[in-house]
C-alpha cells in the first residue's frame, strides 16, 4: 500500500511540474517544487538569490534607452525566476570587452550583448574560449550575427527570453590581424579589405540612422567606379593567388541585410572560413557581380571567386580600408584571418520558441 502511495505522490509531482512548466518553464517549475518540498517560502528573503540564475546585460547607450531596457530585462528575469540582471553600459573607451570581463568576475550565467554589431563583437571577443554563453538583443543597423542565427530582430522582450532560455549553440569565430606583429581582433561574421570596407567607412551616420541599411547602398553607389588593387592571397600557407581585385572578404557566415546571401555556402560551425575575391574592372562588370550574388553563384560567378580555408593572408601593394563585422578600423596593406572552431557559445531559439515567434504568440 505504501509503495502505491509513493507512486501516486510521484505522479502528482510530475503532473504539477508539467502544468506549471507549460506556463512558466519546466526548469523554473521544478525549482519551485524543490523549494516547497523543503518547506521554504520561495519569495522569502533567505531564498531571494539562492539557486537562482543571473544574467549580465551589456548595453550600448547610444542604441537605446538604457533605463527602459534595464526595467524590461528585470521584469522578464523576475517572471522567469532569475535574479535581477547586472546592467553595465559600454563607453567610448570600452565597447564591451571590459564590461564582459567584469560580468564574468561576478559569475553570471549568461552575458547579453544589447547593441549593434560592434557591441556583439566586443562581447564575443571577451567570451571566446570560455564556457559562458552569449545572448543577443539586436539594436543596430546590420545585426548580422542575429540574422545568421535567426534571432528575432524587432522584439526586445522575445530576444531577452531567448537569451535566458534559448538553446546553446557552439559557433566558430574568426581572428584578424592588420600587421604581422599587430593586435589580434575577433570577428563573428565577416572581415574584409578593399571596396566593402571603403563603403562602411564612407557611410553617412546620419543617413544610416534615418534609412538603416539602405545608407550602405547609397555609399556603395559612390564607390563602384574605382581602380582595382594588386594583391597576393595565400590560403592555408600553401596555395597563392595573385590578382587585381576590388575587394577580398573572409566570412564565418554569409547572410546580409535584405536576405542577401553573400557567401551562400558558408556554415557558422564548420571550422572553415569562406574567402570571397571580387574583381570587376568597370561598372559593367559590377552588373555581373550583382547577378552572381543574387543568384547565389559567387563561388564561381561573374568576377567573383570563393575558396574555403582555415587561414588566409592578404597582402596589398597599397593601403586599403579594412572592416570588422561592418565596422571600419582604418587602412592597411596586410590582413591575416584565421578561424577558431567552436570557440563561442550563443543562445539561439529552441524549436518551441521558433513556433511561438512565428505565431507571434509569446506574451510580452
Amino acid at each position: 500500500m505504501m509503495t502505491w502511495f509513493v507512486v501516486a505522490g510521484i505522479i502528482v509531482v510530475l503532473l504539477v511540474a508539467f502544468f506549471l512548466g507549460r506556463r512558466t518553464g519546466t526548469r523554473r517549475a521544478l525549482s519551485r517544487i524543490r523549494q516547497y518540498s523543503r518547506g521554504s517560502d520561495p519569495d522569502g528573503p533567505e531564498s531571494e538569490n539562492s539557486g537562482r540564475y543571473r544574467a549580465a546585460l551589456i548595453v550600448n547607450p547610444t542604441k537605446t534607452d538604457v533605463s527602459r531596457l534595464a526595467s524590461t530585462a528585470e521584469a522578464i528575469c523576475r517572471f522567469e525566476g532569475w535574479s535581477a540582471p547586472l546592467v553595465i553600459e559600454t563607453t567610448p573607451e570600452d565597447s564591451g570587452e571590459g564590461a564582459t570581463a567584469r560580468a564574468l568576475d561576478e559569475g553570471v550565467d549568461v552575458v547579453i550583448a544589447a547593441g549593434g554589431d560592434g557591441t556583439v563583437r566586443a562581447v564575443s571577443s571577451a567570451l571566446a574560449g570560455s564556457s559562458t554563453p552569449m545572448g543577443i538583443v539586436p539594436l543596430g543597423t546590420g545585426n548580422l550575427l542575429s540574422r545568421n542565427l535567426d534571432i528575432v530582430l524587432d522584439k526586445t522582450e522575445w530576444a531577452l527570453r531567448i537569451a535566458l532560455w534559448g538553446r546553446n549553440r557552439r559557433i566558430d569565430v574568426g581572428t584578424a590581424k592588420t600587421a604581422e606583429d599587430g593586435d589580434t581582433h575577433v570577428f563573428t561574421v565577416m572581415t574584409g579589405l578593399g571596396f566593402d570596407a571603403a563603403v562602411m567607412a564612407d557611410t553617412n551616420s546620419d543617413l544610416k540612422s534615418r534609412l538603416g541599411w539602405l545608407a550602405y547602398v547609397e555609399a556603395g553607389s559612390r564607390k563602384l567606379v574605382g581602380r582595382p588593387s594588386h594583391v597576393k592571397v595565400t590560403f592555408d600557407d600553401d596555395y597563392r593567388v595573385s590578382a587585381r581585385v576590388r575587394s577580398v572578404l573572409g566570412g564565418n557566415c554569409g547572410k546580409l541585410q535584405g536576405g542577401i546571401q553573400l557567401l551562400p555556402q558558408a556554415v557558422i560551425d564548420d571550422g572553415m572560413l569562406d574567402v570571397l575575391i571580387v574583381s570587376p574592372k568597370n561598372l559593367g562588370q559590377w552588373v555581373g557581380v550583382l547577378a552572381s550574388v543574387l543568384g547565389r553563384k559567387t563561388s564561381k560567378g561573374l568576377h567573383t571567386d570563393i575558396r574555403k580555408c582555415q587561414k588566409v593572408v592578404i597582402e596589398s601593394g597599397e593601403e586599403l580600408d579594412v572592416q570588422l563585422d561592418g565596422d571600419p578600423i582604418g587602412q592597411s596593406g596586410y590582413l591575416a584571418m584565421e578561424v577558431m572552431p567552436a570557440a563561442l557559445t550563443v543562445r539561439v531559439p529552441t524549436v518551441e520558441q521558433r513556433k511561438q515567434i512565428r505565431a507571434e504568440a509569446w506574451p510580452v
